[in-house]
């Protein structure tokens, strides 16, 4: 992971892409056991091209791609043996997430992650099976800090889903 994120933070250096942040199941490694996973999903600050309304990947792409004969597959582009994700913030979470992001190191590589209960809200919000056992994990490993992340529940109107996924998972029945 050392190289892809080397090749990351020189697309930051060079204003290809902003701030970014480590998201999904390599964000969630920081503060958890390891698990399985082929990908890295990479939150980044994009600008609209001048005179558009549309954010455009292609900046990266023509970075990587073109400019650096890195394969792309499906919608990855494999950096330095790791599938790469690249994802504008879908939403004022999103932004949010990437705005607070963490900055750490990686075998003395400088990056940033964003923090346990920003990857929990974004896990709330997308909801599928495979984020609700991660949520149990983040609760179960005693990281999060439960008055952050109300905070952050509570400002993105996720109050309701995290009472729901409480009733679901966590009381007994």
């Amino acid at each position: 992971m050392k190289a892809t994120l080397h090749v990351i933070n020189q697309m930051e250096a060079a204003g290809v892409i902003g701030k970014y942040a480590i998201g999904g199941a390599v964000g969630a490694t920081f503060y958890l056991e390891p698990s399985a996973t082929l990908d890295i999903d990479i939150f980044v600050s994009i600008q609209t091209p001048p005179g558009s309304l549309l954010l455009s990947l292609q900046p990266i792409y023509d970075y990587l791609v073109t400019g650096r004969n890195y394969p792309q597959v499906g919608e990855y582009i494999v950096v330095e043996g790791w599938q790469v994700q690249f994802l504008p913030p879908g939403d004022a979470l999103g932004e949010e997430a990437l705005a607070q992001a963490i900055q750490t190191e990686v075998d003395d590589v400088r990056t940033w992650v964003m923090t346990a209960e920003h990857l929990v809200a974004l896990a709330l919000q997308l909801g599928r099976g495979k984020d609700f056992a991660r949520i149990l994990q983040f609760i179960e490993a005693g990281v999060l800090d439960s008055a952050r992340l109300d905070q952050i529940l509570t400002r993105h109107d996720l109050l309701a889903k995290w009472e729901h996924f409480g009733d679901k998972f966590l009381r007994n029945k």
